[in-house]
Parts: C-alpha cells; structure tokens; sequence
C-alpha cells in the first residue's frame, strides 16, 4: 500500500513536471514569434518610411517652385526671335499741323532700330506729310524723332532718335529665304495700344512684283499677319535677322501679307544715310508702253514710244525726240514694261549706255549719258 501510494504520487509528479515544460516551451515560442513580429515590424516600417520619402509628394508647388518649372519650359524659336528683335521695334506717330495751328495725329505705323546711334527705318508712307514724328520705345518711352531722308519710290525712310544704348536688329540675306520657311512679324498693330505684337507663319513667294500707288515694289509674301500699323516692321527669319520690312497687306483676302526685301532696302537706306534722298540713274524720256497688240494695229515695232523729251538730259543731247521707239536698251529687248526700269536700276548716273531707237521706217543707236533723278 505504502509503495503503490508512493509510486502514485511520484507519477502524478512526473506529469507536472512535463506539463510545466511544455508550457515553458509555448511560452518561449510564443515569446520569439511576438518578438520575431516586432523586429519585422521595426524594419518593415523603416523600410515604408524611406520609400515613401523617396515618392514625389503630389503637393501644390509653391510660387518659387512654379517658377522654376515654367524656366524649364524650353524655348522655341519664335520665342527667342522675339526677345531678340522685338526690343529694336519702336513705334511712330505722325503728328500734323492744322490751318487752324493745332497738332493732330494723322497716323501710327512701325519701325527698326538698325543702329545704336540712334537710326531707324519705316516706311515712307507711315512719316508722309508729318509735320512732327515721335518713336516710341519698347519700353514706352516717347520721343522725337528727325527724318534723315524719305524714298517715294521704295515706299523707305529713315528716322534719327537722340538715345543712348539702344537695342538693334541684324540684317539678313533676303537671296536665301525660300518658301515654306518660317517668317515672324513684329510690329504695332492698329496703334502701339497693341505695341510689339509678335506673329508668325511661312514664306508664302519671294520675289513678288507689285505696283501700288505708281509704286513698283520687289517684295517677299508671307501668311504671317500684317494689318495697319505693322507698315514699317521687322519681318525675321527663325535665326533673328531681319529678312523683310513690313509695307502692304491685300484687305480683301487673308494671310496675304507683304515685306520689302531686306536686300533691296538696304541701298537705299545707306543712300538716304549718305544724302537725305535716292540718287538714280535718268535717261530723260516720258513715254508709255507699245505692246504686241498696238505694234501690229499701228505697224511699228514694240518699245518704249518716246511722248517726251526733257531738256538738259542726256536723251536730248543724244538726238532721241518724240515719236521715237526705243526698242532696245544696254543690250536688252524693250518687250514689257519693266525691261527698261529694271535695265536701268543697274546703272547709276553719269554712265553712257547704249540704246536703239526706231523713227519713221529705220534703226537708230545712240549712246545716251545718264543723269540724276532724286525722286
């Protein structure tokens, strides 16, 4: 009795025991798993707050940083012409004197500073019959200006500001723009309320003829809008440089503007620098065109169908007189109305040409000495 007793309570000992160790060991289980968690837990978290950190916060920038992203914003080349030539384009009033003593606006239109002494150039028409012209700066700043020399037949002035360090334009190539290039007007539409508007489209033609007013202008076309008040501005290429001056627009249709060719503008410019007008060659000849229509009608050959001689001019001294039929001059068919003007525009006074001239039946050649016409 006393051993099964004994025997029992050990048993019931030895059940304690191993239950007591495999809570023990539930415990330490349970123990490393929370703390296995809590470790993850720690660099799991560690690793989203470093990740979050690295993502871009879809916040509102601020003022300082929506500026750095509109500086980033590249610019195109409109934009850069732009900032290059639109300071060098001014705007000009022309100012008038009444019968009755009061000065008028008679008119605005456009021009480009071409050189830092102060030198502009617009179109005649935009200063014709001003009694009084003022420049506007970019900047706003008015002031007057002296006109230098005027050219009716280029529709071309030059104007003169009394300013110091004054932005200028850089004159291109007009032999090298072609159609389908970009063209970018800059000027003062419908008055300098509107001052330095900047336009853009293509070259539509080069070398265009047209005859406006008595006026025979060699022009470059364009689609870029050009309305009243651009007369006078700066047509440009994509590098900047002045390809054009902006003169005419066709009211009647859109996006058909005109611009005299930089590179006929600029002997007249340094020509009107140099004396205050145009000097050209002067054959001394008023006639009208005989086409091939008249020369069969009336049985004379075509030509130049001499109506009047100018005394003095080398056509007098010559022998040519009313009635005579130029029919070829320096070498070139008299066929339309341009072969003589544009056979003498590259002459300048002073030089003897040839000419040949039909009266009553029979051929004629004369030399003729050219003089000077300032208008």
């Amino acid at each position: 009795m006393d051993y099964n007793n004994g025997s029992w309570q050990s048993g019931v000992k030895f059940v304690e025991e191993k239950r007591s160790k495999k809570i023990l060991r539930m415990l330490a289980l349970i123990f490393i798993i929370f703390f296995s968690a809590g470790i993850g837990g720690i660099i799991g978290g560690y690793y989203v707050k470093k990740s979050y950190e690295e993502v871009p916060k879809l916040t509102t920038p601020s003022n300082l940083q929506q500026q750095q992203i509109t500086s980033n914003i590249p610019k195109n080349s409109i934009t850069k012409v732009a900032e290059v030539v639109g300071p060098a384009v001014v705007g000009i009033t022309n100012n008038v004197t009444t019968f009755t003593g009061r000065t008028v606006k008679q008119g605005t239109g456009s021009g480009i500073i071409f050189d830092k002494a102060g030198y502009i150039v617009t179109n005649q028409h935009v200063i014709e019959g001003a009694t009084e012209v003022y420049v506007t700066l970019a900047g706003g700043k008015k002031l007057p200006a002296r006109i230098i020399g005027a050219d009716y037949r280029t529709d071309l002035a030059v104007l003169k500001i009394e300013a110091k360090d004054l932005p200028v334009v850089k004159f291109g190539d007009s032999s090298k723009v072609r159609v389908g290039d970009i063209a970018i007007a800059i000027g003062n539409p419908l008055g300098e309320e509107f001052s330095g508007s900047v336009t853009a489209g293509v070259i539509s033609a080069v070398n265009r003829k047209m005859t406006v007013d008595g006026r025979t202008y060699k022009v470059i076309q364009t689609d870029a809008s050009i309305n009243p008040g651009n007369s006078g501005g700066a047509l440009c290429n994509e590098a900047g440089e002045v390809i054009g001056i902006n003169s005419l627009k066709i009211s009647s249709a859109e996006g058909m503007g005109f611009a005299i060719s930089i590179n006929e503008a600029k002997p007249i410019i340094e020509s009107l620098m140099k004396n205050g007008y145009v000097s050209r060659p002067f054959i001394g000849i008023y006639y009208e065109f005989i086409d091939e229509e008249m020369a069969q009608e009336f049985n004379v050959p075509v030509g130049a169908n001499i109506r009047g001689v100018e005394r003095g001019s080398g056509a007098e001294e010559a022998g040519i007189r009313p009635g005579d039929i130029m029919v070829k001059f320096d070498g070139v068919d008299i066929k339309n109305m341009e072969d003589l003007s544009d056979a003498l525009e590259k002459h300048k006074p002073g030089d003897v040409v040839s000419a040949r001239i039909w009266r009553e039946g029979q051929y004629i050649d004369v030399k003729i000495k050219l003089g000077e016409k300032n208008r």
